[in-house]
């Protein structure tokens, strides 16, 4: 069986992020009272009390950017949580985080053109998925999104 790897944002984006947003903004730091953001640093879900920040953040940019592609009409931004200070990041067994609820997997080729999407609906289902989206030799990262507000969720990279 493969294993998938839901990557966190890296050190250097979340350095970057917590300075201006992927829209140019200063993020703004917040207590969350009620807990439950997705965290994009942790993979995990924020506590109550957790010091976040809700920044733009445009993930296949930056991809195309490090990997020397043009992500075309495809580049996108929308918010992402973060927490508003450096975290240890997620925990090392954690497996695919957010899949208690249905998720988008769009899927990308190596030269940025989206090549298409699953709707995953049962939570056991989301490595299947993965595994049958990583089957097509075209396919290089797949992003895991949510359904309700589209926003980003985690990317995931051929194994």
């Amino acid at each position: 069986m493969t294993t998938h790897t839901a990557r966190p944002l890296d050190a250097l984006t979340l350095k970057q992020l917590r300075t201006a947003d992927d829209g140019g903004r200063p993020p703004t730091a917040v207590t969350d009272t009620e807990g439950g953001a997705p965290l994009r640093c942790c993979l995990r879900h924020s506590r109550p009390g957790e010091s976040t920040a809700l920044v733009s953040y445009a993930p296949l940019r930056r991809w195309a950017a490090a990997t020397g592609v043009d992500p075309g009409a495809y580049d996108e931004r929308g918010p992402v949580f973060i927490h508003a200070e450096e975290c240890p990041g997620p925990a090392d067994d954690d497996g695919l985080p957010f899949t208690n609820s249905h998720r988008v997997l769009r899927r990308y080729a190596a030269d940025g053109r989206i090549l298409g999407g699953r709707l995953v609906e049962e939570p056991d289902d989301h490595g299947t998925a993965l595994t049958e989206a990583f089957a097509d030799p075209e396919v290089a990262l797949v992003h895991v999104r949510a359904v309700e507000y589209g926003c980003f969720l985690y990317e995931v990279r051929r194994p």
